[in-house]
């Protein structure tokens, strides 16, 4: 891609900028595109809307925006034409479940300010709701960065620390002290700018429907990685959003749940990798979800680290690790994916979890999609939500229906979808340019070269060399 548009280095010599805004030096050493007006010839678009992909069309970027598309569309006098013969565009990827942390072992976490939002737009994530905050005044402070042209990365929706209540078991989260406490951490955090919150294990349904209420006061949303509340009692207080799956973390399913309590996941482990779809309590869940409009959250790449051999080893992953990660993350990993030791039957509950997210969907539920970079180590930004949208293709949904979940789904969750998420005039050029045909085979979105974010072109490559290493440290 870089030989494409080599011809355009010339031109960039010109001042750059960010929608009239200058972009700091640090910033403009990975652009690679920044033109008055781009044209897209002969490209494979797949437009993020679920229908299939159309070939050899033509995409004309002004101002930050899509201005034409189409087979034959009027193209400006002047504009820097590419002909992309063999590459296909899709939307940039919008990860709905994306953290700036990473495991350091012992239940500890450290930010990854600097590579992670540069590991995000070199995979084309253009889009990220962090979707829990350690750090949250560091990841409001990125997101500042970032909109400001001083920094490299994604868009940016910064949830608000975690609400999590007595029982925590990462040390670095403030444990609530009952529903006013809740009411007030989402009434600071929001005055700071968080736009989102995310609850957590030990939470109580006090806490829960106390932060919910306010949230929902200020018009913002709330998910939760639940394990004392259950899903459809979470559903009833109101909440937005589920994270990750019910065949790991909806406790209703465990034999005895006590009110409140978290319960040992190892019993409902037993449970879930045996139970069908067809079982009248997944009937039953999947109904009161849709009813009410709650959506789901997948991230399968941190589940699928737990089944033995999987996923295969990506030089890539391993390339942009510390030594000392690295080595971490594959000791874990060839010992079965958990230091405590695996539950009964890891590779069925990833199949349990693929099922159920594929019949939520076709049941008219809103399933999102983030690679949540956590577990062993092995997930990381961008890489793990590629790998997100080829695991929701083994699930079942084609390559253009997991394009969609991870795009415009995500747009419109974020009340975004009137400016992201799909390929279409009037929108933001926010676009990901891929070697190959991902709607025929899905691993090709590995193979980005290109992201547009506001209509000026990030090289991938580039980025991906300046992080080398340093997942981990920074």
């Amino acid at each position: 891609m870089r030989r494409l548009f080599g011809f355009l280095v010339g031109f960039l010599l010109c001042p750059l900028a960010l929608r009239g805004q200058a972009l700091s030096p640090e910033v403009k050493a990975f652009v690679s595109v920044d033109a008055p007006v781009v044209a897209l010839t002969h490209v494979r678009v797949v437009d993020g809307t679920g229908g299939p992909a159309r070939e050899d069309q033509t995409l004309v970027i002004s101002e930050g925006r899509i201005q034409a598309l189409g087979a034959a569309p009027a193209i400006p006098a002047g504009s820097k034409m590419t002909d992309l013969t063999g590459y296909t565009v899709i939307p940039g990827l919008v990860g709905m479940h994306d953290h700036l942390f990473y495991p350091q072992g012992g239940g500890f976490f450290a930010e990854m300010g600097f590579s992670f939002p540069r590991l995000y737009l070199a995979c084309g994530v253009t889009t990220i709701r962090t979707t829990g905050s350690i750090e949250p005044y560091t990841d409001l402070e990125i997101k500042k960065l970032i909109d400001a042209g001083k920094a490299v990365g994604p868009k940016t929706h910064v949830t608000g620390p975690y609400l999590e209540g007595k029982g925590a078991v990462i040390a670095q989260l403030h444990v609530l002290a009952g529903p006013e406490d809740a009411r007030k951490t989402v009434a600071f955090w929001a005055d700071q700018g968080a736009t989102s919150f995310k609850a957590y294990m030990h939470i109580s349904r006090a806490e829960l429907g106390a932060a919910i209420a306010e949230a929902h006061a200020r018009k913002l949303k709330v998910t939760a990685h639940l394990c004392s509340v259950t899903w459809p009692e979470a559903a009833a207080l109101g909440i937005d959003d589920l994270e990750h799956g019910p065949m790991y973390y909806d406790m209703e399913f465990a034999p005895g749940k006590e009110p409140d309590v978290c319960p040992s996941a190892r019993a409902m482990y037993d449970v879930t990798s045996k139970i069908e779809m067809s079982d009248a309590r997944v009937r039953a869940l999947i109904a009161e979800l849709v009813k009410r409009k709650v959506a789901v959250t997948s991230t399968l790449p941190v589940f699928e680290l737990q089944v033995p051999s999987r996923p295969p080893l990506d030089p890539r992953v391993i390339a942009a690790m510390t030594p000392d990660a690295r080595i971490n993350y594959l000791t874990r990993r060839a010992g079965g994916g958990s230091a405590s030791g695996p539950p009964p039957n890891w590779a069925a509950l990833l199949k349990k979890e693929m099922e159920f997210e594929y019949a939520f969907a076709k049941a008219g539920g809103t399933l999102l999609a983030g690679c949540d970079p956590t577990g062993i180590g092995g997930t990381l930004a961008g890489y793990g939500d590629q790998r997100e949208v080829e695991l929701l293709v083994e699930a079942g949904f084609t390559p253009v229906e997991a394009i969609h979940i991870q795009t415009e789904n995500g747009a419109r969750f974020l009340g975004e979808s009137g400016r992201i998420g799909t390929i279409a005039p009037g929108k933001q050029a926010d676009l990901v340019v891929v070697h190959g045909d991902p709607s025929k085979n899905i691993a090709d979105i590995e193979r980005v070269e290109t992201v547009f974010k506001d209509g000026i072109g990030y090289d991938s490559a580039k980025l991906l060399d300046s992080v080398r290493g340093l997942v981990g440290l920074r």
